[in-house]
């Protein structure tokens, strides 16, 4: 019984351990404007190529391909809103999305896995695609309901990061996961500076208060 607890006490720090060692490694270009967030593409390359791949669990599989099509949609809502509100916080975190799908295309192709994007504003997966309508939707109503759509987005995809990380050990995974979650965290920091310009206080839409102040403070 008690080899059995260390045995799973050791594999447990050693998952911990291999997603510090993922996180550690912030490869998002240094910017003057909190709202950019673009991952350095070249700087992953030369990470990945460090890195150990080996066989995919089908959970593994699964968040990849939302991931992609996730950040994707952030891409298209971004990309409508700036084009309704001519607002250059769309227009740097749009861009910066870019690379983020980006990103995880090298892990598909590292993988050998299909790319399940279609045109913009359509999407593989119906969750997904509802999701879509329902903030673009929520977005064309004013500016202020713009922005609340992009926060909701930001603090999504940070559940939804949190959630995959936590079901891979894989470092190359890790290391693209834990830098989408970095440009989420300031992509949210963004959109709630740019609410606060509009006299809007935000209080959070997912995420739990203590998890949204403690982004908001970092």
């Amino acid at each position: 019984m008690k080899r059995i607890f260390l045995c799973s006490l050791f594999l447990l720090l050693l998952a911990a351990s291999n997603w510090a060692n993922a996180s550690d490694q912030n490869l998002l270009i240094p910017d003057d404007e909190i709202s950019n967030g673009e991952i350095n593409e070249s700087a992953l390359v030369l990470a990945l190529a460090g890195e150990p791949s080996g066989e995919l669990t089908q959970a593994e599989v699964d968040g990849l391909l939302f991931m992609i099509e996730e950040e994707k949609l952030a891409g298209d809502v971004y990309s409508a809103l700036d084009e309704m509100w001519d607002m250059r916080v769309f227009e740097n975190i749009g861009r910066a999305e870019l690379t983020h799908q980006a990103a995880v295309k090298r892990l598909l192709d590292r993988y050998s896995l299909p790319d399940p994007r279609m045109g913009e504003g359509e999407f593989a997966n119906e969750t997904l695609q509802d999701l879509y309508n329902d903030l673009l939707a929520k977005g064309s109503t004013s500016v202020s309901d713009a922005l609340m759509a992009g926060a909701a987005i930001e603090e999504i995809d940070i559940l939804d990061l949190e959630e995959y990380m936590a079901q891979t050990d894989k470092e190359d995974i890790l290391l693209v996961y834990a830098n989408l979650l970095r440009g989420s965290e300031n992509h949210l920091r963004a959109f709630v500076n740019n609410l606060e310009r509009q006299r809007v206080e935000y209080t959070p839409q997912y995420l739990s208060e203590e998890e949204y102040r403690s982004i908001m403070e970092a």
